[in-house]
């Protein structure tokens, strides 16, 4: 056999490996570095505040700035490990070769937008080096400069990446492509200044969806229809985009994401979650559909510790699916369960959904905390009349029930892990700390809990979960600071104007606007994912339902459970994809039975909707 090899088809020459592993220790080494001092540096200042009552003033703004640099090396490191939010379901069915080279015109426009912010980055960076921090007294220059070093080290990450997956061929014929469309963009910026509003179409729909229908990361694709748009059809400096892109991801509440999801991810280390779900099981697991019902409860209350869902799934369904699946429950049933179980479980404190809608809406992150616990009881309660249905025929004749000793041993087994969701949400509804504070409280809390208690703690397992947090947050706070910077270009365009007039003049008045608003917020999330529909549309659309009088919680319920809903339903929502994954189901087995789940949430939705109380009868 003659063995030739094409020189067209090999990009990357073996030695290019050696750069890709110093690209990891330059950002992951860093990224767990910071996430460890966030906990310490947080979980310091709540201790001196509240216990010692001597507050240190400069917590809060140190890590702001730490805060910042963890989103853009997080982001690095996303793009390394293709771990980028993006939509595959136009594409995961081509044939290979052409699968090729779609990923390497999007990976050309993921260099083309960081091509096209690494100058007004270095400009923004050098305009805040003379201005100093109000506490510390340091230079600005430490937190622009984290966006000016996180753009180009993707840039260098997006090139690398590239040249290793793309041929020399698909290289020049694709950058080409990018290059040439980009030149006839500039030579056209004259005529496109003049045309208004309609380069809103050319860009936040023709461009934004071309890019996400062929695969391009969500995030870039917002930045690069927001670049271009700034770029090529108005005068606005460019600057403007690394300061709202800045402005985005420093809301310091954000930092509660990475480390609910660290939290997450020691919950299930350290066995807290094994704990609650074998008392749950001892409780209700000899009923017919009672593993079922363990599930959903498991994911209530797992999802009150955690605020990531992908984890919530995989910390619960592993322990219940192979027993379920000797009882006879059926592949498909199983996934439908779960992922409903994901998408009732949005609206749950402290969810990454709930946190960031409080941080880019400005509704009181404490109200939102009590007003998502009734929605998902909502919701769970319809799912568990699915169960019901589904497993009235059930076979027990092999299941034993537990002793009352059995339950009461495995009730003090779970107490300390029963104890951590309420810890949580009393903390932030009492006001002891902050929903940003309480996360690590809690780091702290299941730290101690795993090695005094549960004796569980794999110390060789937490530098890779601090790089799988730092992974995720950077994905999430990239489409956060630019749909942070997309949203203010569509309101200086006047589009956020003429949404008020389209959306008040929809007839039913409130009650129409938050049906508009739930369907909108299922497609939405079906093919945006939940937080870039929400950091998008959310500053647009909660004025808008305070003007027509719909309560800012009540509302926030209704487009994150319609968003859960979306997410999580086949045949676009990634979420569904997770817990076919997650369960090791082929999806085309589960479609088919998922629609019954789907339909209670549905429901769920329509309640929540018609019934404001279960929204805001607690506040």
């Amino acid at each position: 056999m003659q063995s030739t090899v094409d020189p067209l088809a090999i990009a990357t020459p073996a030695t290019s490996r050696w750069f890709d592993r110093l690209l990891a220790w330059v950002t992951e080494i860093p990224a767990a570095a910071i996430v460890v001092a966030e906990v310490l540096i947080l979980g310091g200042g709540a201790f001196a505040r509240y216990a010692l009552h001597d507050p240190i003033t400069w917590t809060d703004e140190l890590a702001s700035i730490l805060f910042l640099w963890l989103a853009v090396l997080g982001s690095c490191i996303a793009l390394r490990r293709t771990a980028h939010m993006h939509l595959t379901t136009f594409i995961k069915d081509l044939p290979p070769a052409r699968r090729a080279w779609l990923d390497a015109l999007g990976m050309c426009l993921v260099v083309a937008f960081l091509v096209m912010l690494v100058g007004p980055a270095w400009e923004h960076w050098h305009g805040e080096i003379e201005v100093s921090t109000p506490v510390l007294g340091i230079s600005e220059g430490w937190r622009a400069g984290a966006v000016f070093a996180g753009t180009a080290l993707m840039l260098v990450t997006a090139v690398t990446r590239l040249f290793e997956q793309a041929s020399w061929k698909q290289i020049a014929l694709t950058g080409g492509a990018v290059a040439l469309g980009g030149a006839a963009l500039w030579l056209l910026s004259p005529t496109l200044a003049g045309l208004g509003n309609i380069n809103l179409v050319i860009f936040f729909l023709v461009m934004l969806v071309g890019a996400i229908v062929i695969g391009v990361p969500i995030a870039f694709a917002f930045g690069l229809a927001t670049m271009s748009y700034l770029a090529f059809s108005t005068s606005t400096p460019m600057s403007i985009m690394p300061n709202r892109m800045q402005e985005g991801m420093s809301h310091l509440i954000l930092l509660a994401v990475p480390l609910f999801v660290f939290l997450g991810s020691l919950i299930e280390m350290t066995g807290l979650a094994r704990a609650m779900i074998n008392f749950l099981v001892s409780l209700i697991g000899h009923v017919r559909g009672g593993l079922q019902y363990v599930l959903l409860g498991a994911m209530y209350i797992v999802s009150g510790i955690s605020g990531a869902k992908a984890a919530d799934m995989a910390a619960v369904a592993p322990a219940l699916f192979p027993e379920m699946k000797k009882r006879g429950s059926k592949d498909g049933d199983l996934i439908g369960l779960l992922s409903a179980s994901g998408a009732m479980s949005e609206t749950i404190p402290p969810s990454i959904v709930l946190i960031t809608v409080g941080s880019v809406t400005g509704v009181s992150i404490t109200s939102l905390f009590i007003g998502g616990l009734m929605p998902a009881v909502v919701g769970l309660v319809l799912m568990a009349c699915v169960v019901w249905w589904q497993t009235r025929r059930e076979d027990m004749s092999g299941v034993t029930k537990a002793t009352r000793q059995q339950v009461g041993t495995l009730l003090l087994v779970a107490l300390p892990a029963l104890a951590l969701p309420v810890i949580i949400r009393t903390a932030v509804v009492e006001g002891v700390a902050t929903a940003t504070e309480v996360s690590t409280i809690g780091i702290f809390y299941t730290v101690l809990a795993g090695i005094c208690i549960y004796r569980q703690f794999d110390w060789r397992r937490i530098y890779p979960m601090l790089l799988d947090t730092a992974c995720l947050s950077g994905a999430i706070l990239l489409i956060v600071g630019c749909a942070t910077a997309m949203a203010w270009a569509l309101t200086q365009s006047g589009f956020a104007q003429e949404l008020v007039k389209i959306m008040t003049a929809v007839p039913g008045g409130k009650v129409g606007f938050l049906l508009v608003s739930a369907l909108a917020f299922v497609v939405l999330g079906s093919l945006l994912e939940g937080i870039p529909a929400i950091v998008l549309f959310g500053p647009l659309l909660f004025p808008i339902a305070k003007l027509v009088g719909v309560n800012e919680v009540h509302y926030a319920m209704v487009v994150i459970f319609a968003m859960g809903l979306g997410l999580f339903a086949p045949p676009f929502g990634v979420g569904f994809y997770a817990a076919c994954a997650i369960g090791r189901v082929p999806p085309d087995v589960a479609m088919p039975r998922v629609w019954p789940h789907m339909a209670a949430l549905f429901l769920a939705l329509l309640l929540l909707v018609f019934v404001p109380w279960f929204s805001v009868g607690f506040l």
